[in-house]
C-alpha cells in the first residue's frame, strides 16, 4: 500500500507510507525490484514545503531528492514511527540540501532568508547505495545543517560537504562499508564543523577526508574510526583521517587550520589483517596531515586517542604547530611517525609500543625544525637501524623520554642545534651506541 497524506498537526510535513520491507540476507535482496518512489517523494517534498515525515519501511529512489532551501525554507527529514531505509538506485546523493548562504559564520553576514532556511535536519534514517555512483547526503551552502542518528552503507561517499557551509553538526552516525569516503569535505569553504560520537569504518577511500578548500574549526571527538582504506593488497594513500592540500594550486583561498582530534579510537587495517598482514592496505595511515610548500596546515591538536595498526600510524608533511599529547600508539607496520618539512611539531606524553608485534616502530623527523619530543615512553622497537631519526633538521629538543627493550636509539644526520638530554635507556637488545651522529651534525647533551 502506498498512500500520501498530510499529518494533521503539522501542515509543513508530509507522511509517506512505505512498501513492506523485503527480507534480507547479508545485503538486501532484490533492491532493484522495489517500485521507484522518486516521483512520489518529490511530490511530497513540494507539497510539504521541503520536509519529509516517513513511515517505517523501504523507499527506492533513482535520482537525488534535491531540497532548495531558499525556495522551501528549512527542512526536516526523519522517520515518523520506525526504521526507514532509503535505497539510492541511481547516481548522485540520495539527499542534496542546497542553501543560499554566501557569508561567514558572523551574524552580520547573514541575509534574512538564510536564517529562515537554517538548521536543516536529517535524523533517524538509513541510506543504502545500489549504484556505483550513489552517495548518501550532500550539503551545499547550508547553515547549521545537522545529521544525527543516520546510517549510510554501500554508497560511494556517505556524506559530502561542498562549496560553502557553516556550523555543521554530525553526530551519532554509522558510516560503514562505502566505496569512497565516510565524511568528505570536498574543496569546501567551511568554518565550524563538529563530528562526534560516531562509527566511521571500512570506507575504502578514507574515513574523514578534508581535501583542499578553506577549513577552520574542525573538531573530531569520541569517534571510532577504523579500516578506512582497502581491505586487500591494493597500494593506497588513504587514511582514517586525511587532511590534504598537498596537490592544491597556490591560492589564498586554500588554507586549513584549527583542528582538534580528541578521544577517538583510530586504527586498522594491517597487523590485524590475518597471516598476510603485510599485504593489507600497504601505504595506509591513521592520520595524514599534508600541506604544501606554500601553504602549511597549522594549529592542530591531537589528544587522548588510541592509534594503531596501519603501515605508518601518523604522517605529517608541510605543517606547523601540531601537538600530539597523551595518545597511545601501538602496532605500527612498520613505523610510528613520519614528520617531514614541518615546524613546531610536538610529541608529548605519548606511549609507543608495538605490543604483541615485532615491528621497527621508527619515528622520523626529516627537514624539520623547532620540534619537541618529551616525556614519551618507547618500548620494544625492533629496528635494525634507528628508533628515532633526525635528518636535515635544526633546533630540535629531544628530552626526558624513556626507551626500553629496543634495538636502536637516536641517529642524527646533517642536523644542528639538536638537544638530546635526560633519556632513560633500559634493557636495550643490542650493544650499539644509543646516540649516533655524523660529522655534519651538532648535538647538545
Amino acid at each position: 500500500m502506498r498512500i500520501i497524506r498530510f499529518a494533521p498537526f503539522l501542515l509543513s510535513w508530509c507522511t509517506i507510507f512505505a512498501d513492506e520491507p523485503p527480507r534480507a540476507s547479508s545485503q538486501i535482496e532484490g533492491l532493484a525490484t522495489l517500485p521507484d518512489r522518486t516521483e512520489e517523494l518529490v511530490t511530497a517534498l513540494e507539497t510539504a514545503n521541503g520536509s519529509l515525515n516517513l513511515t517505517a519501511g523501504n523507499y527506492r529512489i533513482t535520482r537525488p531528492l534535491e531540497i532548495r532551501l531558499h525556495q522551501k525554507r528549512r527542512t526536516h527529514i526523519r522517520s515518523s514511527d520506525g526504521p526507514v531505509t532509503i535505497i539510492m538506485d541511481g547516481p548522485g546523493p540520495a539527499f542534496r540540501i542546497l542553501g543560499s548562504h554566501e557569508g561567514t559564520a558572523s551574524p552580520h553576514t547573514f541575509e534574512p532568508a538564510t536564517w529562515n532556511e537554517s538548521f536543516a535536519l536529517i535524523e533517524g534514517i538509513e541510506i543504502l547505495g545500489n549504484h556505483p555512483e550513489a552517495d548518501g547526503i550532500e550539503l551545499i551552502r547550508c547553515v547549521q545543517p545537522t545529521i544525527s542518528r543516520v546510517a549510510i552503507r554501500w554508497c560511494r561517499h556517505a556524506v559530502r560537504i561542498a562549496e560553502r557551509n557553516r556550523n555543521v553538526l554530525i553526530s551519532d552516525v554509522h558510516l560503514y562499508e562505502n566505496s569512497g569516503v565516510g565524511i568528505f569535505l570536498d574543496d569546501v569553504n567551511l568554518h565550524q564543523i563538529n563530528i562526534s560520537n560516531s562509527h566511521i569504518s571500512y570506507n575504502r577511500e578514507g574515513g574523514i577526508v578534508v581535501r583542499d578548500g578553506n577549513v577552520r574549526n574542525l573538531q573530531i571527538a569520541n569517534c571510532d574510526i577504523e579500516g578506512n582504506m582497502p581491505g586487500d593488497d591494493t597500494p593506497t594513500t588513504a587514511a582514517n583521517v586525511l587532511i590534504d592540500i598537498s596537490k592544491a594550486a597556490t591560492s589564498p583561498q586554500i588554507s586549513i587550520a584549527e583542528i582538534a582530534i580528541t578521544g577517538c579510537t583510530i586504527q586498522h587495517s594491517s597487523n590485524y589483517g590475518g597471516s598476510k598482514y603485510d599485504e593489507v592496505a600497504p601505504g595506509g595511515a591513521n592520520i595524514r596531515i599534508l600541506g604544501n610548500k606554500e601553504t602549511l596546515i597549522d594549529s592542530v591538536t591531537i589528544h587522548g586517542n588510541v592509534v594503531s595498526d596501519t603501515s605508518v600510524l601518523v604522517e605529517v608533511q608541510h605543517a606547523m604547530d601540531v601537538n600530539f599529547t597523551g595518545n597511545a600508539f601501538f602496532a605500527p607496520n612498520p613505523d610510528f611517525f613520519h614528520v617531514k618539512d614541518s615546524e613546531r611539531v610536538i610529541l608529548n606524553g605519548n606511549t609507543f609500543n608495538p605490543r604483541q608485534f615485532e615491528r621497527p616502530g621508527r619515528i622520523e623527523f626529516i627537514r624539520s625544525r623547532q620540534c619537541i619530543m618529551t616525556a614519551n615512553t618507547l618500548r620494544g622497537l625492533a629496528t635494525t637501524d634507528h628508533a628515532i631519526l633526525i635528518s636535515q633538521c635544526k633546533d630540535m629538543s629531544m628530552t626526558n623520554n624513556l626507551i626500553s627493550e629496543s634495538s636502536g636509539g637516536i641517529r642524527v644526520e646533517n642536523s644542528t642545534g639538536i638537544r638530546v638530554k635526560d633519556w632513560t635507556v633500559s634493557n636495550m637488545l643490542r650493544e650499539t651506541p644509543f646516540l649516533i651522529l655524523d660529522e655534519e651534525s651538532e648535538v647538545i647533551e
